[in-house]
């Protein structure tokens, strides 16, 4: 089909939805067109759209993360810039910090007779009055050169649309995800040019608070304006009405939401309206990992995972929009086991029941997050996964281990060495490295990644100065063990010859599938 009957084909879905009153379900909108040009939406006059209340418009920023150097001295100065119809409002200046979790927002009054409100995010560096934007936008055909984000926010639905949305056709899905947003969406994850994560919220008042706008109760639903309808479920999927009317799902029409799983991430709808909580997004990847630790010995024995760690992990996984969520203090997740100075691969099966699973084999979160144990030293290795069961038949490969008294020898070891190696005389600094490179690489391994389909992997003669080391210099990841301590990242398989694309090769859905090792 000719591209331009294409866009008109789309343009005009668009506009037929804005001026539509009819009472079919919105399940999606998106104001960009499939290629890549911004469609503006009208914004249209209408009685009153919510009688009960006068309409107000909340942004919360929730989470900034820096995915470049932004800064050539130190760490950022963030700061960040909304503008709801126009009104600028501009939040405090997040000083020398790469990672923020503000949770700031601003709320301003809008026209109740106005079903779309604008709204336009910037992120800025400050930097001694010579402020730079950052990029958090992809690019479009129009805009190729935008950093910031225009959104259309529409009061009659509770949805926005434009350069951040939410739509069911595969091939039109948001990437990074809805409400959140990536500046590295333009393929530049390995060039400087200030790339970051935003994550960001959008809503309305509600006289019932059940976040539902009363005009698609009223319209659409049927259902009473004034009730908290939070947790109903008239088609009996499973899912309650408010996920459903979230995600663009007909909350009246029975899904199979058990077998559902649009953003092939290995989670089902089910799943992912369990972890909701948390952030998960049923169009946009996710992994899950429970990590407990092991509490320190006696005698001081042991050592805990650096804060920083995790946020190196969060960051390597984000760039490839895939959001990486650690379960550290959710309820039954995140604990301190008792220490041991020897774990036995018995005991890990013991630790995995009673500490991930608490005694249920039924527990849902086996299929649906990863599990990660930190003892002080373990049978085997420093660092291996592990096959778990719950009916000692059948195994999935979803653990690993990693023993505190492997791991702390090597910030240490070859002291000049390993400041080159990790760009940094930081012990600190380097320690977090250590750990976020040695649980990527066990993770990488529940997703798939072994020394039989990846010849780099694992293999114990491509570190220098072995035999192999020469051959398989290009496999720039921590999979290859010359790799692994000192890089926070799998290979993309751009380095040449006997380099491998783990990024497109890691399989979401491996450590769900039945093994016959362990």
């Amino acid at each position: 089909m000719n591209i331009n009957i294409v866009r008109l084909i789309f343009v005009l879905f668009i506009i037929a939805f804005l001026f539509s009153t009819n009472t079919s379900v919105l399940r999606s909108t998106d104001a960009s067109s499939p290629t890549g040009e911004r469609v503006e939406p009208v914004t249209q006059e209408v009685d009153d759209l919510d009688p009960l209340i006068d309409l107000q418009i909340t942004v919360v920023i929730k989470e900034i993360r820096a995915l470049d150097k932004i800064d050539k001295v130190g760490e950022p100065d963030f700061y960040v810039k909304v503008f709801i119809n126009d009104v600028e409002h501009t939040s405090p200046v997040w000083f020398n910090r790469r990672y923020v979790k503000p949770d700031w927002f601003v709320t301003q009054d809008v026209p109740d007779n106005e079903e779309n409100v604008n709204i336009k995010i910037q992120l800025w560096e400050w930097n001694d009055g010579v402020d730079k934007l950052c990029d958090i936008s992809r690019n479009y055909q129009a805009e190729p050169n935008s950093h910031d984000v225009k959104l259309t926010y529409n009061l009659k639905t509770g949805h926005w649309m434009g350069d951040d949305y939410v739509f069911h056709e595969p091939v039109l899905f948001d990437r990074s995800g809805y409400g959140r947003l990536n500046g590295c969406d333009d393929n530049s994850i390995y060039e400087d040019e200030r790339d970051c994560e935003l994550l960001f919220d959008i809503y309305q008042n509600d006289f019932d608070g059940d976040g539902i706008p009363y005009w698609t109760e009223v319209n659409l639903y049927g259902t009473d304006p004034t009730v908290d309808d939070t947790g109903r479920d008239d088609d009996n999927d499973g899912i309650p009405i408010e996920w459903e009317h979230k995600w663009g799902y007909d909350p009246f029409v029975w899904d199979d939401h058990g077998n559902l799983d649009p953003d092939q991430d290995g989670l089902d709808n089910v799943e992912e309206y369990l972890t909701s909580k948390w952030g998960s997004d049923p169009f946009r990847k996710d992994i899950f990992l429970e990590l407990d630790q092991m509490e320190l010995g006696p005698n001081g024995e042991g050592a805990t995972v650096p804060e920083l760690s995790k946020e190196l992990l969060r960051e390597a996984f984000s760039k490839h929009n895939i959001v990486f969520h650690i379960n550290e203090g959710w309820p039954g997740g995140g604990e301190t086991i008792p220490f041991d100075i020897n774990t036995s691969n018995r005991e890990l099966q013991e630790l995995y029941l009673n500490y991930f699973l608490h005694g249920d084999p039924n527990n849902w979160k086996r299929g649906t997050m990863h599990y990660g144990v930190i003892t002080y030293h373990a049978d085997k290795y420093g660092g291996f996964v592990f096959g778990t069961t719950v009916d000692g038949k059948h195994y999935l490969l979803d653990s690993f281990q990693i023993s505190t008294s492997h791991i702390e020898k090597f910030p240490f070891k070859y002291p000049l060495i390993s400041c080159f190696i990790r760009k940094s005389f930081n012990r600190e600094y380097q320690r977090a490295i250590v750990y976020a490179s040695g649980i990527m690489h066990e993770t990488g391994h529940t997703l798939g990644i072994f020394g039989w389909n990846v010849p780099g992997c694992d293999n114990p003669l491509a570190v220098f100065p072995h035999i192999y080391w020469w051959k398989f210099r290009s496999y720039k990841s921590c999979m290859n063990y010359n790799y692994c301590y000192n890089l926070v990242d799998y290979s993309d398989g751009s380095h040449g010859e006997n380099d491998f694309d783990d990024w497109d090769n890691i399989d979401l859905t491996f450590f769900q599938r039945e093994v016959f090792w362990h």
